[in-house]
């Protein structure tokens, strides 16, 4: 008989981006050490997720096990533009340990910070392998940036065979159609919704519709999507970015959501490449004068 999956709730919430609801149920009875050690990586992650850096760094001290280093490595990455560089020496020593470089969450951290760094060779370095649905779905995600998608979909299928009805099976299953395309794209979109009914609309769940209808053209359902997702978090980069596009699409005005896209995510890949247009456009100005 299978033993009861404790942390099911918790996994399933954070996969979704129902941070908040999975602290809310991480307080957890009779756990193994092993599954203690889970629960406090999720926790700490749905932190990170909620942009509270600090508190998770301040929370994990020297003594954690190696799992949780890692969660804090990632919350050191994200704290601020100056501490990347450590950080990824940081990284790249404990990856080079013997006694520990094949840890599955260091190793998908590894793989986190590698895919943000764009440095995807060396993210599949760490993450290829697989060894979980979370590592496997990261190599989806990896290979959909690399414009792989042949290489993403050998990906899927292997966690078909494993869990097809796994919750991230079916989100990798849905980026995955979205990167595809065409009429893959209604497939995605059922896979949102689905998903949506089944445990709750998330502001990722929200923004995957969005992004199919505005892939299909449905630009006010768009709207309402990404306004209903603002509600549930003001500050999601995903959210504001995905209203930017669509507002222009709709003639409408994006100036303020883009301030608080810049303001909020300043490294975020809209805003880089808005300020890479604007400094390309003031030169060729520059010429003509």
């Amino acid at each position: 008989m299978a033993t009861p999956d404790h942390l099911f709730n918790l996994r399933n919430n954070f996969y979704l981006g129902a941070y908040q609801a999975a602290i809310n149920s991480s307080d957890v009875n009779n756990l193994s050490p092993d599954d203690a050690i889970e629960r406090d990586c999720l926790v700490h992650r749905c932190y990170i997720a909620l942009g509270q850096l600090q508190f998770v760094i301040s929370e994990i001290d020297a003594s954690a096990a190696t799992p949780l280093q890692a969660v804090k490595l990632l919350a050191l990455y994200f704290s601020s533009p100056d501490s990347k560089e450590s950080t990824i020496s940081s990284l790249k020593e404990w990856l080079a340990d013997p006694a520990i470089g094949n840890n599955p969450t260091l190793r998908l951290i590894a793989g986190t910070i590698f895919l943000h760094e764009q440095d995807y060779n060396e993210a599949l370095k760490h993450t290829n392998a697989g060894g979980t649905m979370e590592l496997h779905a990261l190599n989806v995600q990896i290979f959909i940036k690399m414009h792989r998608s042949d290489y993403a979909e050998r990906q899927l299928r292997v966690m078909q065979q494993l869990d097809e009805d796994h919750t991230l099976t079916q989100l990798a299953n849905a980026w995955l159609n979205l990167a595809v395309g065409g009429s893959k794209i209604q497939e995605a979109y059922l896979i949102f919704q689905d998903l949506s009914e089944r445990y709750q609309s998330t502001s990722l769940l929200l923004n995957g519709k969005a992004v199919c209808c505005m892939h299909m053209g449905n630009f006010d359902e768009a709207e309402t999507l990404l306004v209903e997702a603002l509600n549930k978090d003001a500050k999601d980069p995903e959210t504001l970015a995905n209203l930017v596009v669509c507002y222009l699409h709709l003639g409408k005005p994006s100036s303020k959501s883009f301030s608080q896209l810049k303001l909020s995510h300043p490294d975020h890949v809209l805003v880089k490449r808005a300020s890479t247009a604007e400094e390309s456009f003031d030169r060729a100005l520059q010429s003509f004068t």
